[in-house]
Protein backbone atom coordinates (compact mmCIF):
# COMPACT_ATOMS: atom_id res chain seq x y z
CA UNK A 1 0.00 0.00 0.00
CA UNK A 2 1.28 3.10 -1.03
CA UNK A 3 0.94 5.50 2.14
CA UNK A 4 2.66 8.49 0.54
CA UNK A 5 0.36 8.34 -2.74
CA UNK A 6 -2.98 8.56 0.10
CA UNK A 7 -1.44 11.14 2.22
CA UNK A 8 -0.59 13.43 -0.84
CA UNK A 9 -3.96 12.76 -1.75
CA UNK A 10 -6.01 13.80 1.53
CA UNK A 11 -3.78 16.81 1.57
CA UNK A 12 -4.74 17.97 -1.91
CA UNK A 13 -8.27 17.18 -1.26
CA UNK A 14 -8.52 19.55 2.07
CA UNK A 15 -6.40 22.26 -0.05
CA UNK A 16 -8.92 21.66 -3.02
CA UNK A 17 -11.56 22.22 -0.50
CA UNK A 18 -10.48 25.31 1.22
CA UNK A 19 -9.90 26.48 -2.64
CA UNK A 20 -13.35 25.85 -3.13
CA UNK A 21 -14.28 27.82 -0.01
CA UNK A 22 -11.79 30.66 -0.76
CA UNK A 23 -13.51 31.30 -4.57
CA UNK A 24 -17.13 31.04 -2.69
CA UNK A 25 -16.73 33.44 0.05
CA UNK A 26 -18.83 36.43 0.25
CA UNK A 27 -19.78 39.78 1.90
CA UNK A 28 -20.84 37.78 5.37
CA UNK A 29 -17.28 37.05 6.24
CA UNK A 30 -17.16 41.09 6.59
CA UNK A 31 -20.24 41.16 8.66
CA UNK A 32 -18.88 38.36 10.98
CA UNK A 33 -15.75 40.27 11.42
CA UNK A 34 -17.85 44.07 12.29
CA UNK A 35 -19.77 42.12 14.49
CA UNK A 36 -17.11 40.79 16.46
CA UNK A 37 -15.18 43.52 16.20
CA UNK A 38 -17.81 45.48 17.90
CA UNK A 39 -18.89 43.20 20.70
CA UNK A 40 -18.56 45.33 24.17
CA UNK A 41 -17.69 41.71 25.75
CA UNK A 42 -16.60 38.49 24.56
CA UNK A 43 -16.96 36.11 21.95
CA UNK A 44 -18.17 32.80 23.14
CA UNK A 45 -17.25 29.89 21.26
CA UNK A 46 -19.36 26.57 21.35
CA UNK A 47 -19.56 23.04 19.45
CA UNK A 48 -19.59 19.41 20.03
CA UNK A 49 -17.78 16.49 19.22
CA UNK A 50 -14.63 17.19 16.52
CA UNK A 51 -16.65 21.13 15.42
CA UNK A 52 -15.95 21.63 19.06
CA UNK A 53 -12.34 20.77 19.63
CA UNK A 54 -11.90 23.09 16.52
CA UNK A 55 -13.83 25.40 18.41
CA UNK A 56 -11.85 25.66 20.93
CA UNK A 57 -8.78 26.35 18.89
CA UNK A 58 -10.20 28.96 17.20
CA UNK A 59 -11.14 30.71 20.84
CA UNK A 60 -7.67 29.96 21.83
CA UNK A 61 -6.78 32.14 18.16
CA UNK A 62 -8.60 34.45 18.84
CA UNK A 63 -7.92 35.28 22.62
CA UNK A 64 -4.11 35.15 21.89
CA UNK A 65 -4.70 37.86 18.93
CA UNK A 66 -6.28 40.91 20.20
CA UNK A 67 -10.48 39.34 20.83
CA UNK A 68 -11.42 38.08 23.74
CA UNK A 69 -12.25 35.25 23.57
CA UNK A 70 -13.45 31.78 25.21
CA UNK A 71 -15.14 28.16 24.18
CA UNK A 72 -18.15 27.17 26.43
CA UNK A 73 -19.71 23.55 25.73
CA UNK A 74 -22.90 23.42 24.88
CA UNK A 75 -23.68 20.52 27.66
CA UNK A 76 -21.80 22.11 30.03
CA UNK A 77 -24.40 25.39 29.08
CA UNK A 78 -27.88 23.66 29.63
CA UNK A 79 -26.51 23.01 33.56
CA UNK A 80 -25.10 26.22 34.59
CA UNK A 81 -22.40 27.60 32.82
CA UNK A 82 -24.63 29.34 30.57
CA UNK A 83 -24.72 32.32 33.00
CA UNK A 84 -20.99 32.51 31.44
CA UNK A 85 -22.62 34.28 28.79
CA UNK A 86 -23.25 38.35 29.45
CA UNK A 87 -25.16 40.32 27.17
CA UNK A 88 -22.83 42.68 25.82
CA UNK A 89 -20.66 38.71 24.42
CA UNK A 90 -21.73 37.43 21.00
CA UNK A 91 -21.52 33.53 20.09
CA UNK A 92 -19.56 31.90 17.74
CA UNK A 93 -21.27 27.98 16.77
CA UNK A 94 -19.99 25.27 15.14
CA UNK A 95 -21.80 22.58 13.51
CA UNK A 96 -21.10 20.86 10.73
CA UNK A 97 -25.00 19.04 10.38
CA UNK A 98 -25.80 21.95 11.61
CA UNK A 99 -28.37 19.91 13.64
CA UNK A 100 -26.42 19.00 16.90
CA UNK A 101 -28.76 18.20 19.54
CA UNK A 102 -26.66 19.77 22.30
CA UNK A 103 -26.04 23.06 20.15
CA UNK A 104 -29.30 23.12 19.11
CA UNK A 105 -30.72 23.21 22.40
CA UNK A 106 -29.25 26.12 23.65
CA UNK A 107 -29.67 28.38 20.97
CA UNK A 108 -32.84 29.63 22.48
CA UNK A 109 -31.32 29.93 25.37
CA UNK A 110 -28.80 32.56 23.56
CA UNK A 111 -31.55 34.29 20.93
CA UNK A 112 -33.23 35.34 24.66
CA UNK A 113 -30.01 37.85 25.51
CA UNK A 114 -30.78 39.28 22.38
CA UNK A 115 -26.79 38.85 21.49
CA UNK A 116 -25.19 38.55 17.94
CA UNK A 117 -25.08 34.45 16.86
CA UNK A 118 -22.45 33.25 14.08
CA UNK A 119 -23.00 30.12 12.65
CA UNK A 120 -20.98 27.76 10.71
CA UNK A 121 -22.85 25.10 9.12
CA UNK A 122 -22.96 23.26 5.75
CA UNK A 123 -26.35 24.98 5.00
CA UNK A 124 -28.13 28.40 5.84
CA UNK A 125 -31.39 25.89 6.03
CA UNK A 126 -29.96 23.98 8.80
CA UNK A 127 -31.54 24.45 12.32
CA UNK A 128 -28.08 26.60 13.21
CA UNK A 129 -27.97 28.36 9.96
CA UNK A 130 -31.90 29.50 10.97
CA UNK A 131 -31.42 30.73 14.66
CA UNK A 132 -28.08 32.82 12.75
CA UNK A 133 -27.55 36.51 12.36
CA UNK A 134 -24.60 35.97 10.08
CA UNK A 135 -23.96 32.51 8.97
CA UNK A 136 -20.70 31.56 7.15
CA UNK A 137 -20.84 28.28 5.30
CA UNK A 138 -18.31 25.11 5.79
CA UNK A 139 -19.84 22.82 2.62
CA UNK A 140 -17.45 20.41 1.65
CA UNK A 141 -18.12 18.15 -1.43
CA UNK A 142 -16.21 15.24 -0.01
CA UNK A 143 -14.57 14.65 3.30
CA UNK A 144 -10.85 12.55 2.98
CA UNK A 145 -12.04 10.04 5.24
CA UNK A 146 -12.36 6.88 2.38
CA UNK A 147 -15.82 6.23 4.19
CA UNK A 148 -17.06 10.16 3.64
CA UNK A 149 -18.15 9.87 6.96
CA UNK A 150 -15.49 11.23 9.83
CA UNK A 151 -14.62 15.30 9.88
CA UNK A 152 -11.94 15.99 7.89
CA UNK A 153 -11.94 18.19 5.24
CA UNK A 154 -15.02 19.86 6.72
CA UNK A 155 -12.93 20.22 10.12
CA UNK A 156 -9.86 21.73 8.10
CA UNK A 157 -11.74 24.22 6.25
CA UNK A 158 -13.65 25.04 9.51
CA UNK A 159 -10.15 25.56 10.96
CA UNK A 160 -9.32 27.58 8.22
CA UNK A 161 -12.53 30.04 9.03
CA UNK A 162 -11.60 30.12 12.10
CA UNK A 163 -8.01 31.46 10.98
CA UNK A 164 -9.11 33.75 8.51
CA UNK A 165 -11.62 36.15 10.86
CA UNK A 166 -8.64 35.98 13.42
CA UNK A 167 -6.53 37.27 10.53
CA UNK A 168 -9.20 40.07 9.24
CA UNK A 169 -10.02 41.39 12.58
CA UNK A 170 -5.79 41.49 13.49
CA UNK A 171 -5.89 43.75 10.68
CA UNK A 172 -8.86 45.91 12.00
CA UNK A 173 -7.38 46.13 14.90
CA UNK A 174 -4.47 46.63 13.55
CA UNK A 175 -2.57 44.54 15.81
CA UNK A 176 0.85 44.69 15.82
CA UNK A 177 3.80 42.16 17.01
CA UNK A 178 4.05 44.06 19.96
CA UNK A 179 0.37 43.27 20.95
CA UNK A 180 1.03 40.01 20.07
CA UNK A 181 3.96 39.70 22.30
CA UNK A 182 2.17 40.91 25.40
CA UNK A 183 -0.47 38.32 25.25
CA UNK A 184 2.42 35.62 25.09
CA UNK A 185 4.95 36.86 27.37
CA UNK A 186 6.81 33.47 27.53
CA UNK A 187 7.10 32.91 24.02
CA UNK A 188 10.05 33.18 22.19
CA UNK A 189 8.62 37.09 20.77
CA UNK A 190 7.24 38.19 23.94
CA UNK A 191 10.63 37.82 25.70
CA UNK A 192 13.21 39.31 22.93
CA UNK A 193 10.34 42.46 23.65
CA UNK A 194 9.61 42.55 27.25
CA UNK A 195 12.36 40.67 28.86
CA UNK A 196 15.21 43.45 30.23
CA UNK A 197 18.67 43.47 31.52
CA UNK A 198 17.59 44.30 35.02
CA UNK A 199 15.12 41.39 34.79
CA UNK A 200 17.88 38.71 34.10
CA UNK A 201 21.52 40.10 34.96
CA UNK A 202 23.69 38.53 38.03
CA UNK A 203 23.73 41.04 40.89
CA UNK A 204 25.69 38.51 43.26
CA UNK A 205 29.06 39.79 42.25
CA UNK A 206 32.95 38.41 42.30
CA UNK A 207 34.42 42.38 42.63
CA UNK A 208 37.90 42.66 44.25
CA UNK A 209 40.08 45.63 44.89
CA UNK A 210 42.17 46.33 42.18
CA UNK A 211 45.37 46.59 44.19
CA UNK A 212 44.53 42.78 44.86
CA UNK A 213 47.19 40.21 44.34
CA UNK A 214 46.38 38.12 41.53
CA UNK A 215 46.52 35.00 43.86
CA UNK A 216 43.51 36.69 46.32
CA UNK A 217 41.60 37.52 42.88
CA UNK A 218 42.09 34.02 41.78
CA UNK A 219 40.28 32.27 45.10
CA UNK A 220 37.50 35.07 44.67
CA UNK A 221 37.24 33.96 40.36
CA UNK A 222 37.09 29.91 42.12
CA UNK A 223 34.08 30.90 44.69
CA UNK A 224 32.36 33.47 42.30
CA UNK A 225 31.30 31.25 39.84
CA UNK A 226 31.11 33.62 37.03
CA UNK A 227 35.06 32.78 34.93
CA UNK A 228 35.51 36.49 35.81
CA UNK A 229 36.13 38.91 38.65
CA UNK A 230 35.07 42.46 38.48
CA UNK A 231 38.07 44.93 39.72
CA UNK A 232 37.42 48.27 41.09
CA UNK A 233 39.27 51.11 42.76
CA UNK A 234 39.04 52.16 45.96
CA UNK A 235 35.80 54.57 45.31
CA UNK A 236 33.73 51.64 43.64
CA UNK A 237 34.57 52.55 40.10
CA UNK A 238 35.40 49.80 37.90
CA UNK A 239 38.62 49.71 36.70
CA UNK A 240 39.14 45.96 34.97
CA UNK A 241 37.60 42.67 34.25
CA UNK A 242 39.58 39.59 34.91
CA UNK A 243 38.79 36.56 32.50
CA UNK A 244 39.91 33.02 33.28
CA UNK A 245 40.90 33.70 29.50
CA UNK A 246 42.89 36.67 30.64
CA UNK A 247 43.90 34.12 33.48
CA UNK A 248 44.94 31.78 30.90
CA UNK A 249 46.99 34.23 29.16
CA UNK A 250 49.10 35.21 31.94
CA UNK A 251 50.48 31.94 32.66
CA UNK A 252 52.04 31.66 29.40
CA UNK A 253 54.00 35.22 30.27
CA UNK A 254 57.85 34.58 31.31
CA UNK A 255 57.39 36.98 34.14
CA UNK A 256 53.77 35.61 35.27
CA UNK A 257 53.40 35.86 39.07
CA UNK A 258 50.40 35.06 41.42
CA UNK A 259 52.05 37.96 43.63
CA UNK A 260 51.64 40.81 41.45
CA UNK A 261 48.46 43.31 41.18
CA UNK A 262 45.87 41.17 39.04
CA UNK A 263 44.95 44.27 37.09
CA UNK A 264 48.67 43.43 35.96
CA UNK A 265 46.69 40.71 33.69
CA UNK A 266 43.41 41.92 33.58
CA UNK A 267 41.58 43.64 30.62
CA UNK A 268 41.28 47.16 31.19
CA UNK A 269 38.48 49.67 29.95
CA UNK A 270 36.11 46.58 29.40
CA UNK A 271 32.84 46.51 27.31
CA UNK A 272 29.58 47.91 29.53
CA UNK A 273 26.46 49.29 29.60
CA UNK A 274 24.69 51.75 31.65
CA UNK A 275 21.54 51.21 31.26
CA UNK A 276 19.52 48.08 33.10
CA UNK A 277 15.94 48.90 31.43
CA UNK A 278 17.93 48.03 28.25
CA UNK A 279 16.13 44.82 26.48
CA UNK A 280 17.89 42.21 26.58
CA UNK A 281 17.36 40.78 23.16
CA UNK A 282 19.22 44.36 22.29
CA UNK A 283 22.35 43.06 24.58
CA UNK A 284 22.72 40.31 23.14
CA UNK A 285 23.37 42.22 19.65
CA UNK A 286 25.90 43.78 21.65
CA UNK A 287 27.17 41.25 23.01
CA UNK A 288 27.41 39.36 19.71
CA UNK A 289 28.70 42.89 17.86
CA UNK A 290 32.08 42.66 20.15
CA UNK A 291 32.36 38.96 20.28
CA UNK A 292 32.01 38.96 24.02
CA UNK A 293 30.34 36.10 26.90
CA UNK A 294 30.39 39.21 29.68
CA UNK A 295 28.87 42.43 30.40
CA UNK A 296 29.30 44.69 33.39
CA UNK A 297 26.12 46.89 34.05
CA UNK A 298 27.19 50.15 35.62
CA UNK A 299 25.28 53.08 37.49
CA UNK A 300 25.86 56.29 36.64
CA UNK A 301 29.11 56.44 38.19
CA UNK A 302 30.62 53.43 36.38
CA UNK A 303 30.03 51.36 39.38
CA UNK A 304 29.09 47.61 39.09
CA UNK A 305 25.91 46.50 40.20
CA UNK A 306 25.55 43.34 37.78
CA UNK A 307 26.77 41.62 34.97
CA UNK A 308 25.20 40.00 31.97
CA UNK A 309 26.49 36.48 30.33
CA UNK A 310 25.45 35.46 27.31
CA UNK A 311 24.64 31.95 28.78
CA UNK A 312 22.36 33.47 30.70
CA UNK A 313 20.56 34.79 27.69
CA UNK A 314 20.66 31.60 26.20
CA UNK A 315 19.03 29.91 28.79
CA UNK A 316 16.18 32.68 29.38
CA UNK A 317 15.40 32.34 25.58
CA UNK A 318 16.48 34.83 24.52
CA UNK A 319 17.43 35.26 20.79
Amino acid sequence: MDFTKIAKEVLELEAREIERAAEALTDDIGAAVETIYNLKGKLVVTGVGKSGLVGAKIAATLASTGTSSFFLHPTEAMHGDLGMIGKNDGVLAISYSGESEELIKILPHIKRFDIPLIGLAKSKNSSLGRYSDVFLPIFVKKEACPLDAAPTCSTTLTLAIGDALAVCLMKKRDFKKEDFASFHPGGTLGKRLFVKIKDIMRTSLPISKEKASLKEVIDIMTHGRLGSVILTDDDGTLSAVLSDGDLRRALMADDFSVELPAITYATKNPKTLNDKNMLASDALVFLEQYKIQLLVIVDEKNRPIGVLHIHDLIEAGIS
